[in-house]
């Protein structure tokens, strides 16, 4: 995954914060709002783009753009670093290939001590019975 290149087509919108504030909030759009075409991506493989579009289906837009948004902070400059942080951390869990599983068998001596409880399980279940005459 080329960083430098993504950082390229990342697209930024600065919005007003939601919530009370007074003064300031009402004058100052520290709220961060970041744009990834994913289908239009330049850096991006085709394998890599299906990938993305799998796993971030909820978050992608109708047209294949990816919509992120941070207003933690009252700096629209660490909102901007927090949003690019998470966006990256999102792309690598969302590009990361899960381990194939691999069959295993069970030891031998798990199937004998299996078998033997079983023995003895039923054995116990039998002698509850009534003594026949």
């Amino acid at each position: 995954m080329d960083k430098e290149g993504i950082l390229k087509e990342l697209q930024f919108k600065a919005i007003r914060s939601s919530g009370p504030g007074g003064q300031h909030a009402n004058k100052v759009s520290s709220k961060v709002e970041l744009t990834f075409d994913v289908v239009n991506s330049s850096v991006l493989s085709e394998t890599e783009k299906t990938r993305i579009s799998k796993k971030l289906a909820s978050k992608l837009t109708n047209e294949g753009a990816l919509l992120l948004q941070c207003d933690e902070s009252r700096s629209q400059h660490k909102n901007k670093e927090l949003v690019v942080e998470r966006f990256f951390a999102l792309l690598e869990a969302a590009l990361k290939v899960p381990k194939k599983r691999k069959a295993s068998k069970p030891s031998k001596s798990a199937i004998e001590k299996r078998l033997k409880s079983k023995k003895a399980n039923a054995e116990k279940k039998a002698n509850r019975s009534k003594p026949e005459l």
